[in-house]
């Protein structure tokens, strides 16, 4: 099972790319690169079963234990906020399954369908850039980076950062 977490993808498609539009102005550069990123992957893995996970479109239960969860954090550029729902356009065009839930990110929804999975007897692969979803990674669970082309098992994990993850 491949876990893609959109919003690596949205965000690195958007600084990477830069700014593309339609003729009505629309701006298009995100979509463009996850659909680029979308198609490399299942045309150079051949993945048999994608999910993909997208964040929520309501503030998370973070929001509500913690109000300054991720409070220094900038908003996404409104460029890019118009994005979104072309990208979920583009992943149902796609026709791969979304696993999104208001109240939750990417990688809450992430971990929960890892979980599952390995519960299940299936083997995961994580499509992210986030170091955070490293903590995934164990017997059976993998996450792979596209941009780096380089594939984390536990192994890589902890020689990186020295401490095993755990799942």
């Amino acid at each position: 099972l491949y876990l893609v977490d959109v919003s690596s993808f949205i965000f690195r498609a958007y600084y990477s790319i830069g700014h593309l539009s339609t003729s009505n102005g629309t701006p298009t550069g995100a979509v463009f690169g996850v659909a680029n990123m979308l198609t490399a992957l299942v045309k150079d893995r051949a993945p048999t079963h994608v999910a993909v996970a997208m964040d929520s479109k309501t503030p998370t239960f973070r929001v509500e234990i913690f109000p300054e969860y991720k409070a220094n954090r900038p908003p996404p550029p409104e460029d890019l906020k118009a994005q979104f729902p072309l990208v979920r356009e583009l992943v149902e065009a796609f026709e791969l399954p979304v696993i999104q839930r208001d109240g939750f990110e990417a990688d809450d929804l992430i971990a929960t369908a890892t979980r599952a999975a390995r519960e299940a007897g299936m083997k995961v692969v994580i499509v992210s850039g986030d170091k955070d979803l490293m903590q995934l990674v164990g017997p059976g669970v993998t996450l792979l980076d596209t941009m780096k082309d380089k594939l984390w098992d536990a192994a890589a994990v902890e020689e990186k950062w020295g401490v095993p993850p755990t799942l």
